[in-house]
């Protein structure tokens, strides 16, 4: 008894260490974004440095995970669930990477006038930003309907993504010595879609453990 419900403890603190992994990638998204908008190199510089945080959480709980099977040996169901919070991790770590990218781009962006008014992109980031806090209550709570309603999210984003892609073709179209703006702001709306991608994944975890059923290239992106 007292085995289980030391068991019972690690595993809730892998969830705890989970959701403060995922917490931590969110503000990364958001402050991206802020160092976008507000032209804002020294924002986009902490973006880079904390990311440094997200990698090492990611080893962190790889490490975990894996002492877990190697000295609980657990039965199907919580290795399941340890299975998942390390893929969970995984996509989180990439989500981490793609944030970085965004500032990256910010800080390329930020000694040039703003091609146009960001309205698209600060919306994908909200977007993802809210899809986060969605998979991880999912994760949380085991709960496979919070998870599968990402993929309304998911079809946003992509619209969104479409949406500022032929709009910046065709200013550069009209105008080629845009392209040096317009590309990094492509390239972000591609990054947020791409974060949204890994937010799906953990999302058809939560699912499979929940349900013990695959979706993954099931579900589509329509209906």
């Amino acid at each position: 008894m007292d085995h289980k419900r030391v068991f019972d403890g690690e595993l809730s603190e892998l969830k705890g260490w989970i959701l403060e992994m995922g917490i931590l990638v969110q503000g990364l998204i958001h402050k991206a974004v802020e160092a976008l908008k507000l032209q804002d190199k020294k924002l986009a510089e902490e973006v880079v440095q904390e990311d440094e945080k997200v990698d090492q959480f990611e080893l962190e709980i790889d490490e975990r995970c894996i002492q877990l099977v190697a000295l609980r040996q657990p039965e199907a169901s919580d290795l399941r669930f340890i299975m998942t919070g390390m893929r969970i991790a995984n996509d989180l770590e990439r989500i981490g990477d793609l944030a970085e990218d965004i500032a990256w781009r910010a800080r390329e962006l930020a000694d040039r006038p703003l091609l146009k008014p960001l309205i698209d992109i600060p919306e994908m980031a909200r977007l993802a930003e809210s899809a986060i806090t969605q998979v991880l209550d999912a994760y949380i709570n085991l709960d496979a309907a919070k998870a599968k309603a990402i993929w309304e999210k998911e079809r946003m984003v992509d619209k969104l993504r479409d949406s500022i892609h032929e709009e910046l073709v065709a200013i550069m179209s009209k105008d080629g010595s845009t392209v040096a703006r317009a590309i990094p702001l492509l390239l972000i709306s591609r990054h947020l879609e791409r974060i949204v991608d890994h937010l799906t994944n953990i999302a058809e975890e939560i699912v499979y453990f929940v349900e013990a059923k695959v979706i993954k290239h099931g579900r589509g992106k329509a209906g």
